[in-house]
């Protein structure tokens, strides 16, 4: 194994797997801001870093904050694989249930993943100013 097992690998794994959904829709939101808006701040004279910090990413959020809640459930999605390289969790839980075909079980540490990714995404649309 290239890690070893336990919570560091699982913590890599989760990383290595959500990083493109995030750089590809940072990316997207930034390369979709409308040029208008972009020539509107250089003719006021704004630098490139002034370009893309106020202009460009505010004009970004919604989809930088899109690519966020996607890789916060992307990383729930990981729990269950994490706890076969021995991360354990609720993923341990699930696979516990999978193996001792005790649906009851599974279908409660699948529901407390759920709830999880509900209040994270919850939080996170409060803590950007977002919907409540």
């Amino acid at each position: 194994t290239l890690f070893g097992l336990g919570n560091a690998p699982g913590l890599i794994v989760a990383i290595i797997f959500v990083i493109p959904t995030a750089v590809r829709l940072t990316h997207l939101g930034v390369v979709s801001v409308p040029k208008s808006i972009v020539e509107a701040g250089e003719a006021f004279g704004a630098t490139k870093s002034q370009l893309l910090w106020k202009v460009e990413l505010p004009s970004a959020l919604p989809t930088i904050m899109a690519g966020l809640t996607q890789s916060i459930m992307l990383s729930l999605s990981m729990v269950v694989f994490a706890a076969l390289i021995g991360a354990g969790g609720l993923g341990t839980e699930i696979n516990r249930a999978l193996g001792s075909r005790r649906i009851d079980l599974g279908l409660e540490a699948g529901l407390a993943i759920v709830v999880l990714a509900i209040v994270l995404d919850r939080m996170t649309r409060i803590a950007v100013g977002g919907k409540k």
